[in-house]
């Protein structure tokens, strides 16, 4: 009978965590704040660097979705043990859950009032409710609040974000992807696009949602040691940006792995914007800092020499940035990891000296950036459409920003072997290809890998992302 009881009563605080929860979020929402995303991004800042590397692991291209679950889980969790203190410290620490969550969402990465006011009327309704005499018809009755001010706040979420998508809209076309480019592998079943969709390439960063930003009050700021700061409208920096085509690779893309996407994008070159400021002679650091105050920061000698061959980019694919991949600007290297390549929704670029200390490297992570590794991926391994008894593979390969200067294949342990390259699109950007292997029925090993312009080859040695990049060839096994 306690042990029914026991199960009774925490379904019942459960029931009341979800309704404190919804109606934290429902207020939250109202002017686009999310507690959930308020202590996620909170766990994303403070947990140990082996414990986000294991969630971005196990979780891959959902880490967000996982991360929210897991907020979720934890604060019903957590008003279950509320529930088992005694009257005086349960309401003192409700209380102090309100204001904890309040003062995270007041903290510049995620800064919201609305959200802050949703924290405390949140453990307001848990301090006073919990405790009390509750029944079944009760706890279903706080269940289904919940649940129904859990689906208002994600409409208000909706809301927003369809107004920032009109607004972006009326930004208008920003570059142009004119004719879609060929390279001769067009039609092989199963090989990514030369383009990657903006709605298809993927997405990294350690915000649970993009910032909302209004396009007609966004002012780009150059500061710090320059003799002329600027502040440059999105039409201002459109005036002077070109076209380029290259992929960008996430530092945890593991061998084989999806996080990877080719692009033609529209953006200033970032030497351009540096001589009209005219950086001081003792300036040493350029800082990305996006609206949240997350920076990325790269070393100015080797952007204004073109060692490093940056852009500040608006447009993506013929359109401007989407809210996922930084609208409205972001700071992009070819060749660099995008961990290491400058920040989405950009805000300012300060020229400073180099006692500037990054978001990843008080994480642990070098403050060297970090070079993309040269990697095959196969994409295609299936039977020949040309002749019965051989195997078609194909695949995309990169070695940014040099360019590929070939790609190998190999059957188990045997031989490389040189594959057919695509006509290549740009240096920077990645190539297909595509090769024809005679195979014997049974088990195969296959492996590829792509060596560069500049001689560099790639490693095979499978090693993982922290703290230098991942390495190793991509490895399938085919039945045929």
């Amino acid at each position: 009978m306690r042990t029914n009881k026991a199960r009774c009563g925490g379904l019942g605080a459960a029931a009341i965590g979800v309704a404190a929860l919804g109606l934290g979020e429902a207020i939250a929402a109202m002017r686009g704040g999310s507690l959930i995303d308020t202590v996620g991004r909170a766990l994303t800042d403070t947990a140990p660097v082996p414990v986000v590397e294991a969630t971005v692991a196990l979780s891959g291209r959902h880490d967000k979705a996982v991360t929210r679950l897991g907020v979720g889980a934890g604060a019903l969790a957590a008003t279950v043990g509320l529930d088992a203190l005694p009257p005086r410290a349960r309401v003192a620490a409700a209380a102090a859950s309100g204001v904890v969550t309040g003062a995270l969402a007041l903290r510049q990465s995620n800064r919201s009032v609305t959200a802050a006011a949703g924290a405390a009327a949140a453990g307001m309704l848990a301090a006073g409710l919990l405790g009390r005499p509750r029944g079944a018809l009760g706890t279903v009755a706080w269940g289904l609040a919940g649940m129904g001010l859990l689906a208002t706040a994600q409409t208000l979420q909706r809301d927003h974000d369809r107004r920032q998508d009109n607004e972006i809209r009326r930004v208008g076309p920003i570059g142009v992807l004119g004719v879609v480019p060929e390279d001769g592998l067009e039609g092989e079943p199963g090989l990514s696009a030369l383009i990657t969709a903006t709605r298809k390439f993927y997405v990294a960063d350690v915000n649970l949602r993009p910032p909302r930003i209004d396009p007609n009050r966004w002012r780009l700021a150059v500061t710090g040691k320059v003799a002329h700061p600027l502040r440059l409208s999105l039409t201002e920096l459109a005036a002077d940006a070109v076209e380029f085509d290259a992929v960008m690779v996430c530092v945890h893309n593991r061998a084989g792995q999806g996080r990877a996407g080719n692009a033609r994008w529209f953006g200033v070159p970032l030497a351009d914007l540096l001589e009209h400021a005219m950086p001081d002679s003792d300036a040493t650091r350029l800082v990305t800092r996006a609206i949240d105050g997350y920076t990325i920061s790269l070393p100015l000698r080797s952007l204004r020499s073109g060692e490093l061959p940056g852009y500040l980019v608006i447009g993506m694919n013929g359109e401007p940035l989407a809210p996922a991949h930084g609208f409205p600007a972001r700071v992009f290297v070819p060749g660099l990891y995008g961990q290491y390549t400058g920040v989405k929704w950009l805000a300012e670029l300060e020229l400073t000296d180099d006692s500037h200390v990054d978001y990843w490297v008080k994480r642990g992570w070098p403050s060297a950036p970090l070079w993309v590794e040269p990697h095959a991926r196969i994409d295609v391994a299936a039977p020949g459409r040309a002749c019965a008894g051989t195997t078609t593979v194909a695949g995309v390969a990169w070695a940014p920003p040099e360019g590929v200067a070939s790609v190998e294949v190999r059957v188990g342990n045997g031989d490389w072997q040189p594959v057919d390259l695509a006509t290549e699109l740009a240096p920077a950007a990645w190539r297909r290809w595509r090769t024809t292997l005679e195979l014997a029925r049974g088990s195969h090993t296959l492996q590829a890998r792509t060596i560069g312009k500049s001689g560099r080859v790639q490693d095979g040695a499978n090693r993982p992302p922290f703290p230098a990049g991942p390495t190793g060839f991509h490895t399938i096994t085919l039945e045929v």
